[in-house]
């Protein structure tokens, strides 16, 4: 059966001074800037919540066995939010990578490659 969609169009290969251009332009420089103030910030905030956790985990056992509801104590809470936290921080960078990151790199990418 054969396919109703439109082929993607061809697209050049980029030379290597091509690559290096664009890797000076400031198009590509709002790309790294958007991505670094992104990444480098949450980066920080969940290696501190992480250490956080283990620090109490090690150290303040008392707290961290406290019971909350039945068996379910501040330990477990701390340890199920390392994973919400870690899906939390996924769907914010796609969010942001949606918003701020895609397009930039799609124009950067057309501008390398240029649909023929």
């Amino acid at each position: 059966m054969a396919s109703l969609e439109t082929p993607p169009p061809e697209r050049a290969v980029p030379t290597a001074e091509e690559y290096e251009r664009m890797q000076a332009s400031p198009e590509f420089a709002e790309l790294r800037r958007r991505f670094r103030n992104f990444a480098f910030p949450m980066t920080a905030a969940f290696l501190a919540w992480y250490l956080l956790y283990v620090l109490l985990s090690t150290y303040a056992v008392d707290f961290m066995s406290q019971r909350v509801a039945g068996n379910i104590n501040v330990g477990l809470l701390f340890g199920l939010g390392q994973f919400a936290s870690t899906f939390l921080i996924t769907w914010l960078y796609v969010r942001h990578a949606d918003r701020k990151l895609d397009p930039i790199a799609k124009q950067i990418r057309d501008e390398l490659e240029g649909a023929r």
